[in-house]
């Protein structure tokens, strides 16, 4: 049975780091490699989407506490966790919707998200990205790791798999429900580049794992 999102993540949060570090693919090198990719300037400013319980804060902190964050997320139980394990760091969070919820203009020096955007439509990833971008300083830039498919067809499967599961358990609302559904990194860095980033670029890869930079 598909869940809501914030209710999925909510039941799973006593196990959901060993589950991101040991079950997926690379997962032990990507979360440090993004974290070395964001500001190292002291007192840098620092939005985290869909931060969870902040396995990449984890290490960026360890390079630059100094570092402000801004950490938004669905499940309450996550960023409970969050909180306590920097309670010594300037760290602010916001349970809720990053689509939802104003981003601001020009606030941030960096913007990171791992692992959390393959649940969502190019359309609703680019109206997301717009924000991002505004949020963004000049010369600001985000830090996207998440997994891609592999190609068309299969991005198109995932979708069209979402829908007969929603129309099947007689789900007829807009609410996001736990359910990959990745886009290709074709498109992925398309919604980019249509959000108005202009230097967009694949930095790194573990399988079906990647992390893009874009730059404003």
């Amino acid at each position: 049975m598909l869940e809501k999102m914030n209710d999925f993540f909510n039941k799973r949060v006593d196990g959901y780091e060993e589950h991101q570090l040991n079950v997926i693919d690379g997962a032990q090198e990507f979360y440090p490699y993004t974290a070395a990719r964001l500001p190292m300037q002291e007192n840098a400013e620092v939005l985290d989407l869909g931060c969870g319980t902040g396995l990449e804060l984890d290490f960026y902190f360890k390079c630059n506490p100094t570092a402000k964050i801004t950490g938004i997320d669905l499940a309450e139980s996550m960023l409970k966790v969050l909180e306590n394990k920097f309670s010594d760091k300037r760290l602010t969070t916001i349970c809720g919707s990053y689509f939802d919820i104003s981003l601001g203009e020009e606030c941030y020096d960096a913007v990171v998200s791992v692992e959390s955007l393959h649940h969502f439509t190019k359309e609703e990833k680019t109206s997301l990205y717009k924000k991002v971008f505004q949020a963004l300083k000049q010369g600001g830039y985000l830090i996207l790791t998440d997994y891609f498919a592999e190609t068309d067809e299969q991005e198109c499967f995932y979708r069209q798999e979402l829908l007969r599961l929603k129309s099947e358990q007689g789900i007829s609302d807009d609410e996001f429900y736990h359910f990959d559904t990745p886009l290709t990194k074709t498109h992925e860095l398309q919604a980019l580049k249509e959000a108005g980033f202009t230097i967009v670029e694949t930095m790194a890869e573990w399988g079906a794992t990647a992390t893009i930079k874009a730059i404003k």
